[in-house]
């Protein structure tokens, strides 16, 4: 890393405060999870009296924000731009201070 760059990174870290976040994506009611009726179906053989099974996806986030708004944001923009799929997919995430 160039000393220019991590000048940058100093100065960013001094004037934001960290956040992590954990992001959950999970399928929308009424979409087919096939990896969860396996997993379902895996578990009963095994004699795990199971009704139901989903997967999800889990994220942890570690960011740079000026605050816990700007933090929710990124996060929220993060999860529509990139982690979830509108169309199939919600997403729920919770923010601390990191």
């Amino acid at each position: 890393m160039t000393a220019a760059k991590i000048d940058i990174c100093l100065y960013i870290e001094s004037a934001h405060m960290k956040f992590r976040a954990k992001v959950e994506v999970r399928l929308k009611p009424g979409h087919s999870d096939p990896e969860g009726e396996t997993t379902k179906q895996s578990l009963s053989e095994l004699h795990f009296p199971v009704c139901s099974v989903g997967v999800s996806k889990a994220y942890e986030i570690v960011l740079n924000a000026k605050n816990l708004t700007q933090a929710k944001k990124m996060i929220d923009e993060m999860c529509r731009r990139l982690l979830a799929n509108p169309v199939k997919d919600d997403y729920f995430f919770q923010i601390e201070e990191a």
